[in-house]
């Protein structure tokens, strides 16, 4: 089986012939093998071993072995302690993936400390044809059939090339100890449940069950590249600046599944990233969230922004008679002069009766009901309207600034004032703000 193993590694291009290895050690049948099969190798190996607390007495037992073991056979040898109920319910986030966050994080860390070349981890063919059951049960896309990748990163599977019942044969062979986890006979935990229980009911189908699946999963994964490709050029040409651009989006060959891509990697569900689909041809305005970001439905383009916690900055901000200067939350300069002044008609420029103004003056994002006479006209407008009719995508009306007169709206921020406070014959004292837009 080691050259079985030693001609994997090399088609895979996993390990250079003089790699430094973090090797994660369990105890249990497969990483033993694995470990031995790396030292044979000729690999500088250094043994992980991660203590989960999650088996009473039978935890210390697995630890104390591999210990004993590294140290008889010379082998560099490390371990670690983890509350792993703790760390999962803090996070609100399964057993299973309590301990997979934690042992990777781990192995990640010392691979720094040592200077390793590569995380070695025991997973084999049947872990692979589990997988793809797994995720075939839970729903998934084309690159959840596609089974365990030998490489991902940092980490390496050199084991993937045998099956469990080779693995068996070999530690026979060699005669190398190991200890059993005796959860892995309880089908609590869905992954036992596939392999207690729905493979061997395949297996009565199909007894060559689990290679049917591992050719499939191969030839799904040749097909993936592909599919990838098709992806990553479409993603490219009508993702820019954080925009989605619905047009070019709809020509693809399959628009779900370029926003599936697109968007699964950043915390949308399916069924938000199904929603996202559906609304192409609605109206602008719907926002799609996920844990960290928002994509918002605009006209020509969904936009992606990071999902900000609104209650985090204040609803207003007041500006008194004496202010000369804020650059929170926008950057505005003030000033005052008799009149008569040299007016810029610049938008960035606000000219206004200073008599007219009521102190302190307040700035403050639109709410629904705003209203103002634009200056130049007589009757009032909505500022819902007035959006409208200039365009305003839904990011660019969540940015705006309004400066208001006690009730009364004086200045749509470095874009339109008001009839009611403009400069008359009659003006005397001028208050001039300058909108800084850095």
């Amino acid at each position: 089986m080691i050259n079985k193993v030693q001609k994997f590694i090399q088609k895979e291009k996993l390990l250079p012939q003089t790699a430094k290895i973090i090797v994660g050690l369990s105890g249990g049948m497969d990483s033993m093998v694995l470990l031995d099969l790396l030292v044979l190798s000729g690999y500088h190996c250094i043994a992980a071993h991660c203590n989960f607390h999650l088996r009473a007495d039978e935890s210390d037992r697995d630890a104390e072995f591999v210990r004993k073991w590294c140290k008889s056979t010379d082998v560099p040898f490390t371990s670690i302690d983890f509350d792993t109920s703790e760390y999962a319910e803090d996070r609100k986030i399964s057993i299973e993936m309590a301990a997979r966050e934690l042992r990777y994080e781990w192995f990640e860390a010392l691979r720094k400390q040592y200077e390793a070349d590569a995380i070695a981890v025991a997973h084999h063919k049947d872990d692979s044809v589990e997988t793809v059951l797994l995720n075939l049960i839970r729903g998934t896309g084309i690159k959840g059939l596609t089974g365990i990748s030998p490489k991902n990163g940092h980490i390496v599977r050199p084991l993937l090339c045998v099956s469990r019942s080779d693995i068996e044969d070999y530690i026979t062979e060699r005669e190398i100890p190991y200890v059993t986890d005796s959860t892995n006979d309880q089908d609590i935990y869905l992954r036992n449940y596939i392999r207690i229980n729905i493979i061997p009911r395949l297996q009565a189908v199909n007894p060559s069950v689990k290679e049917s699946i591992l050719r499939t999963s191969l030839n799904v994964s040749e097909a993936e590249k592909v599919y990838s490709e098709s992806i990553r050029r479409s993603i490219e040409i009508l993702f820019r600046d954080n925009k989605i651009n619905i047009a070019q989006l709809k020509e693809t060959a399959s628009p779900q599944s370029v926003l599936f891509e697109l968007l699964s990697p950043l915390g949308f569900s399916v069924s938000t990233i199904e929603d996202v689909f559906q609304s192409m041809d609605s109206t602008p305005g719907k926002v799609f969230y996920s844990e960290n970001y928002r994509l918002i439905k605009d006209r020509l383009y969904f936009i992606l922004e990071n999902n900000k916690n609104e209650s985090d900055s204040k609803d207003y901000y007041l500006i008194e008679n004496n202010t000369d200067e804020i650059i929170i939350p926008v950057n505005l300069i003030f000033s005052k002069e008799s009149s008569p002044v040299k007016i810029n008609k610049n938008k960035r420029f606000l000219y206004a009766d200073a008599d007219k103004l009521k102190f302190p003056l307040i700035l403050r994002k639109w709410q629904a009901g705003d209203w103002f006479i634009p200056f130049g006209m007589n009757g009032r407008k909505k500022l819902s309207d007035y959006f409208t009719d200039q365009k305003y995508s839904l990011k660019d009306k969540q940015e705006v600034w309004l400066l208001l007169s006690e009730d009364d709206l004086v200045w749509i921020v470095g874009e339109r004032s008001d009839e009611r406070f403009k400069i008359t014959d009659e003006s005397k004292n001028i208050f001039i703000i300058e909108y800084v837009n850095k």
